[in-house]
């Protein structure tokens, strides 16, 4: 999209900044699954949400709220469990971290890495250049070597990517969190083939996926007329309405071996996070976790 707001891509952009709201207020909670001290400050950096709430006593309803209460403990959930694959990733050799759809997460910033990881994040050059401003603002150090990459993740993004000093031959974490959905199905197939043409043997991906994009139900659900009418994002109409491709299979074939899970399966290990309930929209999302085998010999 090419309309900002103070530097920040309106719509998909926007969606960054909910994202951060929602993180803000899991970090605050007293049974925090995860935490970003920085994530309050882009919200009240952006004068589009300067209003919205970042802390949990910030929203009346609690976790009865559909947008503050359940869809921020989704994304607060979503987080630790992205957070946990890369760490796993990078303890177990990856040397390379690479997101997709960065946003305004601060992984960088707030995990603990081990030496010697990079990380490249991938989204529009408005949000990265509004995302710096802020943590420049802050003085926040990174934990790891830290590689903004402006591109349109729509359109081939791997010769971006080789310009930020990428390296095809070391293992590499990809994550593709709360982007498929928005790509189109050849945009997704692009992205997941041209990381296993350049993931070496021990390499992991995961991502997150709707299989059902649209539907009349989603249309009407509190969760998503709630995005609409208090903040002006139309999550369904940004969703892509075209079939996803089965891109799990895809990596199967290509030797990668796949686990596919509902975000229920995570609140059930953990104790906390969204529970199912009757017509629920979040049913349909599924987290998927590859892994490309070692190199033979």
């Amino acid at each position: 999209m090419s309309t900002t707001e103070d530097g920040v891509d309106v719509g998909v952009g926007r969606t960054a900044l909910m994202v951060a709201a929602a993180r803000a207020i899991e970090t605050h909670r007293a049974d925090s699954l995860a935490e970003d001290p920085y994530a309050e400050h882009f919200v009240r950096a952006a004068p589009v949400s300067a209003g919205w709430p970042v802390r949990p006593e910030e929203v009346p309803d609690g976790d009865a709220d559909p947008l503050w209460g359940r869809l921020a403990r989704y994304f607060g959930l979503r987080t630790r469990v992205f957070d946990d694959f890369l760490l796993r990733s990078a303890h177990g050799g990856a040397r390379q971290v690479v997101l997709f759809g960065a946003g305004l997460d601060t992984r960088a910033m707030r995990l603990d890495w081990p030496s010697g990881v990079t990380v490249f994040e991938l989204d529009r050059a408005p949000v990265l250049d509004f995302k710096q401003r802020v943590l420049d603002g802050l003085g926040a150090r990174s934990r790891a070597v830290r590689v903004p990459v402006g591109v349109d993740l729509g359109h081939d993004w791997a010769p971006a990517l080789a310009g930020g000093g990428f390296t095809p031959g070391v293992p590499t974490a990809w994550l593709a969190e709360g982007l498929v959905m928005y790509l189109t199905p050849e945009a997704e197939q692009r992205l997941v083939r041209t990381a296993d043409r350049l993931s070496a043997g021990g390499s992991t991906l995961a991502y997150e996926t709707k299989p059902r994009p649209t539907s009349p139900a989603m249309v009407a659900c509190p969760l998503y007329t709630g995005t609409r009418a208090r903040l002006d994002i139309d999550l369904v109409a940004l969703f892509d309405p075209g079939p996803r491709p089965d891109s799990a299979a895809d990596l199967a074939a290509r030797g990668w071996s796949t686990t596919t899970r509902t975000p229920f399966d995570f609140t059930a290990r953990h104790g906390r996070g969204p529970a199912p309930e009757p017509d629920d929209v979040l049913a349909d999302n599924r987290w998927v976790f590859a892994e490309k085998p070692p190199a033979s010999g």
